[in-house]
């Protein structure tokens, strides 16, 4: 993987994004149905924050021990709204930033995902699994090796 490459090699396009007013039961439903671990939540085009399913997770903790507690679940998460529980002050890249630039970011935060902005708008996210992905998919020349 070339690191000062743009993070849009690597990034995710096809997002699924919701609205700070969509419920916690819609945060749900694409969290079951998706192959997921992050969704932004847009206004207008505009970051505005995003979720993690770590931190949705943490939201329920403890709520679907019995049949009452699902459903106070069932409530809960229609009374809650995305922007309840979003993450809002976010680090982000743009487009043509290097992957090195989003590796300095993950390692310095400690976080797992960064939106990925162009002319003020979200277009993409890049993940620690984007880039484990490139490295994996990297083909590793015999003369790179070198034998201990």
């Amino acid at each position: 993987m070339n690191i000062i490459a743009p993070v849009s090699t690597i990034m995710s396009t096809r997002l699924i994004t919701v609205n700070p007013d969509d419920s916690l039961e819609t945060i749900k439903t694409h969290f079951d149905n998706n192959s997921i671990h992050h969704i932004p939540v847009v206004r207008y085009k505009k970051l505005v924050g995003i979720i993690s399913s770590t931190d949705f997770n943490h939201f329920l903790r403890g709520f679907t021990r019995n049949d009452q507690d699902s459903l106070l679940e069932s409530v809960r998460l229609r009374a809650w709204k995305a922007e309840d529980i979003m993450t809002k002050k976010l680090a982000k890249v743009e487009i043509n930033d290097p992957i090195r630039t989003a590796l300095e970011v993950f390692k310095t935060n400690r976080i797992h995902a960064l939106p990925v902005e162009e002319n003020g708008e979200l277009v993409g996210i890049v993940t620690t699994y984007d880039i484990i992905c490139a490295l994996a998919e990297e083909e590793i020349k015999l003369g790179d090796y070198k034998r201990l």
